[in-house]
Formats: C-alpha cells, structure tokens, sequence
C-alpha cells in the first residue's frame, strides 16, 4: 500500500468539525444560543458584487484613514481607529438589539435615511433567546 498517497489525501480531506462550524459540544447546533440554521449563510456568493457590497464599508474607511493620513499625518487616523474600537465596543444586552449611534456619528452616517433604517427592526428580529442564558453565556458562566 502507498502511504503517501494516502497521507496526501488525508490533507486534502476536509474534517467534519468545520463542515458545520456552528455545532456544539455534541455535533449539534445550539439553537437557544444561535439561533436557527440558514442554508442562506453557508451559500457562496451568487453575484461577483456580492462580496464587493459586504467590504464596502471597510474599504472605505481604509481610503478614508489613508487620505487622512497623507493631508494630516499618522496621528490622525490613529486617534480615529482608537475611537471606532471604543464605540464598537459600547452594547446593550446580549439579547438587546443595538442601534451604534456613536459609530454612526464618526462615520457620517447619521443624518442618511439608508435601507438598513428602515427596514431593519429590532422587533422582527429573528434571534430572540433567553435573556438570563445569553447574558451567562456571554459572560463566560455557561
């Protein structure tokens, strides 16, 4: 027997742990903690644009800190990274959606009516869990 074919299809194997990278402990999804499956989350992108439109944001800040660093030197975007990580870092509750005024207001974005305002309410989300288990869960108790 060839054990070095073997060993190279054994690379080329994909494990069965990441094939469902949301199962838990016993091979199970944890539905009271993630939520529902969507096939639409494992799917690949169907449009080449798709993935153009999810990076938007973060390639545009990136032409915005560079811009920023040619006019008014490195400080500058430093001091704006600093203060997108410490709004990023304010939430609610777990198991309360957040609104990221503040990230909105350092990026602009809060005098613009977009899509996501409207049609994004908090009360038609789909993850809603216990809030007690989410909390723990969140704090490293479970």
């Amino acid at each position: 027997m060839n054990t070095r074919g073997f060993r190279s299809q054994l690379k080329d194997s994909i494990p069965v742990a990441e094939l469902s990278p949301q199962a838990g402990a016993y091979g199970v999804q944890d539905t009271l903690r993630k939520g529902f499956t969507s096939v639409k989350n494992e799917l690949l992108p169907s449009h080449p644009l798709e993935l153009s439109e999810k990076n938007f944001q973060i390639s545009q800040d990136q032409m915005n800190f560079s811009t920023l660093r040619n006019i008014q030197g490195i400080h500058a975007p430093l001091k704006l990274q600093m203060e997108f990580r410490a709004t990023k870092q304010i939430q609610r509750l777990p198991f309360l959606q957040s609104s990221n005024i503040a990230l909105d207001t350092l990026r602009g974005n809060d005098e613009s009516i977009g899509f996501e305002d409207i049609l994004n309410d908090p009360a038609q989300s789909e993850v809603m869990g216990e809030p007690h288990v989410m909390v723990e869960y969140k704090l490293g108790l479970l």
